[in-house]
This record gives C-alpha cells, structure tokens and sequence, in this order.
C-alpha cells in the first residue's frame, strides 16, 4: 500500500502551528455565534418597544380667528357666529381676535406670519383685499390672493342700490333714463374712495354709459343722511344699514348689486334682472390660512365651516343681516378669490380709481 503524498506548503506561505490555527477558528465561531445573538436580541427588543407616538389629530388646542376690523362691526359678528359654531362642532375653544389698521393689511400681516398649522386663521372680505391691491400704486405687502391658502367661502353681502324717496325714478331703468336725459347734473355718494360703494357706482357708469359724479363720504352714516336729504341721486350700501331707513319711507331700494335676490327683500330685482348686463360685483367673506397650511388640515377647517352654516339659527339670522349664506370648498374658494381679484382690477383700471 502507497503512502498518501506530503502536500508540501506553497513558495512564500507562512505555516501556523496546529494549536494557533485551531484558537483562530475557535474565535471565528465564537463571533458568527456572537453576530447571531445580537440580532434575535435586537429582534426581541422591536417586538416589545413600544411604538413611536403618533402626532395627535388637529385639532388639540384653541384656535385663533383673526378678524382685521373693529369689534362689533358687520364683519366681527359675522366672524364670531361662525366661530362659535366652529367650537361646536372642533370640541376646541375659537378665540377671535381685532387686529386693525392699515386697511386690513395688520391683521392680514399677522395671520401671514404665522406658523401654517392651522391654529391662527383669518376671517376677512376678499373684495377689500381685491380692491386695495388693485388700486394701490406700491403693491400691498400682502393679500388675500397671493398670501394665503383659501379654507372656506362663507357668504356674500351684496349691496342695494338706493335713491331718496322723493326721487322719481320708481325702479333702475327709470333711474338711468333720467342720468341719460341730464347728463353731468347728478351724482352718486360714497363711503369713501376706493371702497366698494365707490367701485359700484363706477361700474354703473361703466356698463350703463351714463356720467355722474362721484362723492365720497368718511363713513356711510353723513353720506346716508345726504342721500336721504336729496344732495345725492344714488348710493350702494349694504342692505342692513339702507332697511330701516327703506322701512321709514326715507329712501326707496331699486335694486340688489349681487347675482341674487335677498330674502330680507324678496321683491328687490338684481341689477342684472333689472336690465343692466355685465354688473359683478361681488361682495365676498371667508376664511384663510397662512400660506402651505397642511391640506388635511385645511379641509378639517372647511368642513367644520360647512356645518357651522348649515345650522338653521345661524343661517336665519345671517339672512336677516343681508346676508347670503354660501359655503364654498378650499378649491372653489381659490378660485373664487382669483376672479374676484381680476374683476376689480379691471373695474378700477376702468374707472381710473386709485389710492396714492
């Protein structure tokens, strides 16, 4: 029987002894064993560490609604029947806030800076916002178009056409026949430059063709008391502040400035039922957020503004305000906001109106 060949080592490899080569391999095993343990070990902690927390639903804490007028104005009462109907339905105290000034621009200011979490949101008037961009020189630090995420339109508040009860013009057509008949002899007031009771009379010259001169007013109460007087032919103003006067046979309501009749003045025709085309102006309210609000946020806020109008008390009393209860999504809001904002900026290119 042969002898199995001597495998003698390769030229240049170093041989270990037999006692070192073993300890390494010992080793060697010793780690994969090691390796293996660490990970059922880390595998046994995953199964029973608790979980990462998940963030809480919005809304966990109050919400602020920021209203850029005066407290106890239309547009604050309007802001404070929401929200308290918002509270409601959010299980969250609504806070509302006045921060004035600057024709809006404050309050917007402070809204716009604001973390965009949904917890500080705006209630203004889209057509102010419109306006003020549009006829400003120096273009307004911020706006409602550019600045903001749309959460929700709640309601139009259209204006009513006016004249003194002793005028004889008995309905719009009359009115304008009688401008056309004496041109430069008459004049419509305002409750100042640049508002939308200016924008309106302006916009009837426009789409009428007739020519009367306008007089702007501090405030609506002086320039009420002229029209009453007869120092002025016409006036739009909004209904609640014309009603009582309307009712005490002071002045006499020919038309609504909106695309629908009032239900306080279910006999009152539109502007555009009464013969005049191409008569928008929109008089629009809702709800913003600060720019980049998280969707899903935003349409919690939405939602809950749907169901706060759909609440027969506070529609009720809007409408008895002049108001007309329209609630509309954050895209139909948006878009909404964008035609407002194109049709006054013709409107006031139109009519030359500016604020510098």
């Amino acid at each position: 029987m042969s002898a199995t060949p001597h495998r003698r080592p390769a030229a240049g490899a170093i041989t270990l002894p037999n006692s070192i080569a073993k300890a390494r391999r010992l080793a060697g095993r010793a780690r994969r064993m090691l390796s293996l343990s660490s990970l059922v070990l880390a595998g046994a902690v995953a199964a029973v560490a608790p979980a990462a927390p998940a963030h809480a639903a919005f809304p966990e804490r109050p919400i602020t609604i920021v209203v850029p007028y005066p407290v106890g104005g239309a547009t604050d009462t309007l802001a404070r029947s929401i929200g308290q109907r918002i509270s409601e339905t959010l299980k969250q105290s609504v806070v509302v806030e006045n921060r004035t000034g600057g024709s809006g621009l404050i309050g917007m200011s402070v809204v716009s800076h604001a973390p965009a979490d949904g917890y500080t949101i705006l209630f203004g008037c889209t057509t102010d916002s419109a306006i003020f961009k549009a006829a400003s020189k120096a273009p307004p630090s911020v706006n409602l178009r550019d600045d903001f995420a749309a959460v929700a339109g709640v309601a139009l508040a259209p204006h009513i056409l006016v004249v003194p009860a002793k005028s004889a013009p008995q309905n719009l057509q009359q009115l304008i026949e009688l401008f056309k008949r004496e041109p430069g002899k008459h004049n419509f007031a305002s409750i100042g430059i640049g508002t939308l009771s200016h924008l309106e009379g302006e916009l009837l010259m426009i789409t009428t063709g007739v020519q009367i001169t306008h007089v702007p007013y501090r405030g609506g109460s002086q320039a009420l008391m002229d029209l009453i007087s007869g120092n002025s032919s016409m006036m739009f103003l909004s209904a609640p502040a014309a009603v009582p006067h309307m009712k005490s046979g002071a002045v006499r309501v020919l038309a609504v400035a909106g695309d629908h009749r009032l239900p306080m003045l279910p006999d009152v025709p539109t502007i555009t039922e009464a013969g005049v085309k191409n008569f928008s102006a929109e008089n629009l309210f809702g709800f913003y957020a600060p720019k980049n609000t998280p969707p899903d946020v935003v349409s919690t806020l939405s939602k809950a503004i749907e169901s706060a109008l759909q609440r027969p008390d506070l529609k009720t009393m809007l409408e008895s305000q002049g108001l007309e209860v329209q609630y509309t999504t954050p895209a139909e809001f948006t878009d909404r906001t964008v035609k407002n904002f194109a049709n006054f900026d013709a409107i006031v290119k139109k009519a030359n109106v500016s604020l510098d």
